[in-house]
């Protein structure tokens, strides 16, 4: 027997591959299934089946793919409604994979459909359980993502439900699964464990712990953030299927001249810059919005928050990104990226065009700036939960994701002088190229952001119940 966890940490997804006598499962994959087949052929196994905790909403699947090229079938749980063909599992149905058998547990909550599957190993006992979003470690699903008619309320007392008769009887020493680790927007607060048993989560998860059915609904449905755009986008991309990747492909990794990049652009396609924030800023193509495409970065989150869904993009990548780029869109369901510039920034400058930049600045130049300038302005992009934590005096909040509408960056008085900043410096730069896009020129980027701000004298910085100046 093998399990082996298949960890994406800009997604905060957990795919899993399990194998056994030459057979394979394969559970929640990512929509780039060429990992599993390669894994399955250094293995000598054959994938079996594609088993699908529910329609996630975070990430687009690569159920679809996968069965197209293995011919394994795709199950999903019972009230599953899908526009392609699926196994639809009963409640109790078992599944054997090698020596293993796998066990299909209805636990609606999340989504109606949402199901885990209890592995038995191969003498016979209960070993793990793979809970998608029913169960994470430290939390739950969040009910208000793909409901259909139901309430969030109403999913929260399916939650209920499932957590005290499905979850609960299960065994201590059965590990837990879960599809998200810590950083997911799927639940609340997730832990930092990729993993765990029943039987700590029943002493340390806040959701196991005894309550009536109101106060569990009151306690999961209180203090939800605003999910991402893209995830009721991604919902339905999985339920409904979507092209292969191959043809993502084939489409994007098209190499553009200077003079057809141009014409691109013209053409009401944008230009997104996926090189580190560090280098973007000292400069490229005016009119680019920059996201990173670094390993730790959350690339397709942001990507598929602030782009919409069917835009039409070009890319400008570091030699040899390009495929990556591509790919890491296409989990979050951008698939319209029409080619990228050939060469990237350094051709485009090489070429003798015009380029833009952004002014980095450290927090002490910002600190003898605030005593003088009048005009001055700082925009903290940072979520509202970590603005209120502590943040610059006189600072206003405009988290990064409401820049996605033109309509809140026009609220920003174009003859200030704007400083940029967020936590660490990733996110400001993003912000910063939105501006930039939308004609606000006069802005500083400060490095290191609020983390580095909050120690600099002179900087007056507001905690919960004090002024620290």
């Amino acid at each position: 027997m093998e399990i082996k966890q298949l960890y994406t940490s800009c997604l905060s997804e957990a795919a899993y591959f399990i194998s056994s006598e030459g057979e394979a499962a394969v559970i929640d994959p990512l929509r780039d299934v060429d990992a599993y087949i390669q894994m399955a052929a250094e293995q000598g196994v054959k994938i079996k089946y594609i088993f699908e905790t529910h329609f996630h909403a975070d990430f687009v699947s690569g159920h679809i793919e996968l069965a197209q090229k293995t011919g394994a079938p795709i199950v999903y749980g019972p009230d599953t409604e899908a526009s392609f063909k699926i196994h639809m599992a009963k409640d109790g149905e078992e599944f054997m994979v090698g020596k293993l058998k796998i066990k299909a547990i209805h636990t609606p909550g999340h989504t109606l459909e949402s199901t885990c599957y209890l592995l038995h190993d191969e003498a016979g006992a209960p070993y793990c359980i793979f809970t998608g979003d029913t169960l994470f470690v430290g939390d739950v699903g969040r009910p208000d993502l793909f409901s259909g008619n139901l309430t969030k309320e109403e999913l929260a007392g399916k939650m209920y439900d499932t957590l005290q008769n499905k979850i609960k009887p299960l065994n201590d020493n059965i590990i837990v699964y879960p599809a998200h680790g810590p950083g997911s927007s799927c639940g609340k607060a997730l832990g930092p464990e990729t993993f765990s048993t029943i039987g700590v989560q029943k002493a340390t998860n806040y959701a196991l712990k005894d309550m009536t059915k109101e106060e569990f609904i009151k306690v999961v449905t209180t203090g939800l953030n605003t999910p991402p755009s893209y995830f009721p986008v991604n919902a339905k991309i999985n339920k409904e299927g979507y092209e292969s990747l191959d043809e993502v492909y084939e489409k994007g990794l098209n190499a553009l001249s200077v003079a057809d990049f141009k014409k691109a652009v013209n053409d009401d396609v944008w230009i997104l810059d996926t090189r580190p924030a560090t280098i973007f800023t000292s400069g490229f193509v005016p009119g680019s919005i920059n996201i990173g495409v670094g390993p730790n970065d959350r690339y397709a989150e942001w990507a598929g928050t602030l782009i919409p869904n069917k835009q039409p993009l070009v890319l400008v990548t570091e030699p040899g990104k390009e495929k990556e780029s591509i790919t890491r869109l296409a989990r979050v369901g951008i698939d319209n990226v029409v080619g990228y510039l050939a060469g990237g920034y350094e051709t485009w400058k090489t070429s003798g065009e015009e380029i833009d930049m952004i002014i980095d600045i450290e927090p002490d130049e910002l600190a003898m700036d605030i005593p003088h300038d009048n005009l001055l302005e700082i925009i903290d992009v940072r979520k509202p939960a970590e603005f209120e934590t502590a943040h610059v005096k006189g600072a206003i909040n405009m988290p990064l994701d409401t820049l996605a509408d033109p309509l809140n960056i026009a609220m920003i008085e174009d003859d200030h002088n704007l400083y940029v900043h967020c936590a660490g410096g990733y996110r400001s730069v993003i912000a910063a190229s939105l501006l930039k896009r939308q004609g606000y020129h006069n802005l500083r980027n400060v490095l290191g952001g609020f983390a580095k701000m909050k120690a600099e004298q002179g900087i007056p910085v507001v905690f919960p119940d004090s002024v620290k100046a």
